[in-house]
């Protein structure tokens, strides 16, 4: 099952890709993690879909993560005693804590956090932005708004705040139960939704206890103000444009998703671009040429990851879905322009053994032409410094972790192997040698290069780096 593609591909199961056998040919079609959309999934329901991926796993021996995505806040009106109001444009409509049904002049409003952090000037955007208040006066309990773009407003529609600060974790209770069982049943990623600060991180991770890798959902104005430090204390990041593009300027959507995937890629850690990739094809079998366009400029890019969510999750063609985003990936990387672009945005080495080591790795092996950079790696930090890198020769990390194979299913370019460590320099050289060559990464006569760590099985210490013949006898260069 090598890839014939650097970009990896996150797929959402759902209602049409729930089965043993849709999974597997998403699989075979692509796929390189799953995501479980806790919005959706009840526990005993996640609990199933990680087993059936695990049987998937085995039986095609090769690691594949699994994400789970927590629902975050979902900040909601309450509701309206007649029915859908039509609110108009300068209109004045208040928001308060009174529990009665609404109308076309105030409405419920059951987060008493949003009153009381709500300040003269901010803007409340209704329904996925489709109505948009300004508030004008606050008074603790209640908030007076002018009605900016009106619209038809009916129960319980979404509430989103691009420009209030709230002081309110990224995660609810109903997030900490779900995180929790998900952690109990071993799943490799937890994306945290809403994320507003890197204190919310820091909440999930001391939750997680070590259990699992944080993807910081990145959606909100709040988060953009704070990035660096958001990225500093996770261990990916997720461009989430569907509430990103509701809660900012549609416009400014693609310029932040170069910033990011950037930012990462000079960090080390893996950036995923989701949302309305292949909408369309929710219910075609073919995609618009726009979307295979902005498919492509995540690839051009140098993203880790593409996902798709309801295309694969709901849609009508869950595999040609997948089968389009592997191709359109296979096809990008294969321009000239690709490699160019890749190699413009080559971040420099930080000022590390680690760094240094990989840097030096990448230059050998495109200089002498090498077929494959070996990494051996225990906690994935060998891989990741080499993937930062964005090689033009295939990335092979053999790491004794079945947990660490699975979290670096989601990094650019990495086949990895899960093997019995090695127990002498010798044995890893003949060894990494052995599995390019079964995994078609090099012919006998071929060289390889290794980078590792000595001593073996120490995690970060990235120090070492050989290059090796591929043959019968694997013989040391």
């Amino acid at each position: 099952m090598r890839r014939l593609r650097r970009i990896k591909i996150l797929a959402t199961l759902g209602p049409a890709s729930s089965d043993s056998t849709m999974i597997r040919k998403l699989f075979e079609a692509g796929a390189d993690v799953f995501r479980i959309n806790m919005s959706h999934t009840a526990h005993d329901k996640m609990r199933e879909l990680v087993k059936t991926i695990r049987n998937v796993e085995s039986s095609y021996g090769r690691p594949i993560g699994i994400l789970v995505d927590l629902q975050g806040p979902k900040l909601r009106l309450g509701s309206f005693a007649n029915g859908p109001v039509q609110l108009n444009n300068g209109a004045s409509f208040v928001l308060d804590s009174i529990k009665e049904p609404g109308d076309a002049t105030r409405v419920h409003l059951p987060h008493p956090e949003i009153l009381a952090a709500l300040k003269v000037g901010d803007a409340l955007l209704l329904d996925d932005g489709k109505v948009r208040l300004i508030c004008e006066e606050t008074a603790g309990d209640r908030a007076v708004t002018r009605v900016a773009i009106g619209g038809k407003m009916s129960d319980r529609k979404g509430v989103s705040l691009p420009d209030t600060d709230l002081p309110m974790s990224a995660m609810t209770n109903k997030d900490r139960a779900d995180l929790e069982a998900a952690c109990e049943t071993g799943i490799d990623w937890v994306a945290l939704s809403f994320v507003q600060r890197a204190e919310d991180v820091v909440e999930a991770k001391r939750l997680i206890r070590g259990r699992a890798a944080v993807m910081a959902k990145i959606e909100k104005p709040q988060a953009i103000d704070r990035l660096q430090d958001i990225l500093d204390v996770s261990d990916a990041l997720m461009v989430a444009r569907g509430d990103l593009g509701v809660e900012m300027p549609l416009e400014r959507v693609p310029s932040l998703q170069k910033q990011m995937t950037r930012m990462a890629r000079r960090a080390g850690k893996p950036v995923v671009v989701a949302t309305q990739m292949l909408e369309s094809m929710i219910s075609s079998p073919v995609p618009t040429r726009a979307e295979v366009s902005d498919v492509a400029t995540a690839v051009y890019e140098g993203a880790d990851a593409i996902m798709l969510s309801a295309e694969s999750a709901a849609g009508k063609y869950p595999i040609e879905a997948v089968s389009t985003m592997n191709r359109i990936g296979e096809e990008v990387e294969r321009d000239a322009t690709y490699r160019t672009v890749v190699t413009a945005q080559r971040p420099d080495p930080e000022a590390t053994a680690g760094d240094a080591i990989a840097g030096a790795a990448r230059q050998i092996a495109e200089t002498l032409d090498l077929s494959a950079i070996i990494c051996w790696t225990s906690s994935g930090s060998t891989a990741l410094r080499v993937a930062r890198e964005r090689p033009k020769v295939p990335v092979v990390a053999i790491t004794p972790s079945i947990n660490t194979g699975r979290k670096l299913s989601a990094v650019w370019g990495v086949h990895c192997v899960v093997a019995e460590d090695a127990k002498d320099q010798d044995d890893m050289v003949e060894r990494a040698g052995r599995i390019a060559f079964r995994d078609g990464f090099a012919k006998s006569g071929q060289r390889v290069i290794i980078v590792a760590g000595v001593p073996l099985g120490t995690p970060g210490a990235t120090n070492m780096v050989r290059i090796a013949y591929v043959g019968p006898s694997d013989t040391d260069v």
